[in-house]
């Protein structure tokens, strides 16, 4: 399995490869970005099989990463991972293909039922 982390926020992309479940992590290939640009790059050249995306980031925002990766792969398989949690947001990233929304600091009990539903 493949998984990708992008967070502009060290701590908060350590948070989420710290709460996968230990199965899942010792046989993951596991890829880190730090912003939009990054997220878009990564997920071309890895094809990761999960991406966890934050929304408000340098140089590139999750919100133009997620649609530019969902331009380039519509099976894409996206979780937003913010603190960005309005509505607005929720329902715009819902819209363009996100799996879901996750609020900052994700559970690591919503991660196992995550990477439990992955097709």
């Amino acid at each position: 399995m493949k998984i990708l982390i992008v967070d502009d926020s060290k701590l908060s992309r350590l948070t989420i490869l710290k709460r996968i479940p230990a199965a899942i992590k010792e046989s993951a290939e596991i890829f880190q970005g730090a912003n939009g640009l990054e997220a878009v790059a990564l997920y071309k050249e890895h094809r990761p099989d999960i991406v966890f995306l934050d929304l408000t980031m340098p140089e590139m925002d999750g919100f133009e990463a997620l649609q530019l990766i969902r331009d380039f792969d519509q099976n894409s398989w996206v979780h937003i991972v913010t603190a960005d949690i309005q509505a607005k947001s929720q329902e715009k990233v819902l819209g363009m293909g996100a799996i879901s929304v996750e609020a900052k600091p994700i559970a690591e009990k919503r991660l196992a039922e995550i990477f439990a539903a992955l097709p």
